[in-house]
């Protein structure tokens, strides 16, 4: 799949409260108007400041409503493994999974009541029927500078699927992230967008 010429782009951002899922969605959802692309969103928050699950639907050059149908996303983006299990429903046949390799445990794995799956088994289910590109984005947020860039190491991974430039992309990095980190959040992007 590749970005360029496509006139309707459906995307899914999945992840676990304080992953920055929505500063993921702004900074997308920014390019695209930057591109004269309609833009439509719409994000559940669930329990995000407990570590909830988080979903954004982010749809681009679509006249409809806000909600990705099921079996139609493009690219199911995943900030946490488990998540892209969740959501894997929205995915059309032939969309792609970007998938952080990073677990986030709950309180109930944490606390005994359950087990967390291996993520490597995770990886497995999600390869069984679609493209999927995993890799440890929280590593790479650490090597761009900071870990709290993981979500911008994923935006630029999945820059590679978007139709947009990378320049209006880069330009909603450095506008959207705190100044003091514009200079690692731009790393993150460019570290991410090399994964993919």
């Amino acid at each position: 799949m590749s970005a360029p010429g496509i006139s309707q782009f459906d995307l899914i951002i999945a992840g676990v409260g304080g992953q920055g899922a929505i500063l993921a969605s702004d900074i997308i959802g920014k390019a695209a108007v930057k591109e004269n692309l309609s833009v439509r969103a719409a994000e559940t928050h669930g329990m995000a400041q407990r570590g909830g699950s988080v979903v954004n639907h982010i749809r681009l050059g679509c006249e409809l409503g806000s909600m990705i149908p099921l079996k139609s996303a493009d690219v199911l983006l995943a900030l946490e493994p488990s998540e892209a299990l969740r959501y894997l429903e929205y995915l059309s046949e032939d969309g792609v999974i970007i998938v952080n390799t990073d677990p986030i445990l709950p309180v109930t794995v944490t606390s005994g009541l359950c087990t967390y799956p291996d993520v490597d088994d995770i990886v497995s289910i999600l390869r069984e029927n679609r493209e999927v590109k995993a890799f440890n984005a929280n590593e790479l947020a650490k090597e761009a500078g900071h870990p709290q860039s993981m979500n911008v190491v994923m935006v630029g991974a999945v820059s590679n699927y978007l139709p947009m430039s990378v320049d209006s992309m880069l330009e909603c990095v450095r506008e959207l992230v705190p100044p003091k980190t514009i200079d690692i959040n731009v790393r993150a992007f460019e570290v991410g967008r090399s994964q993919v």
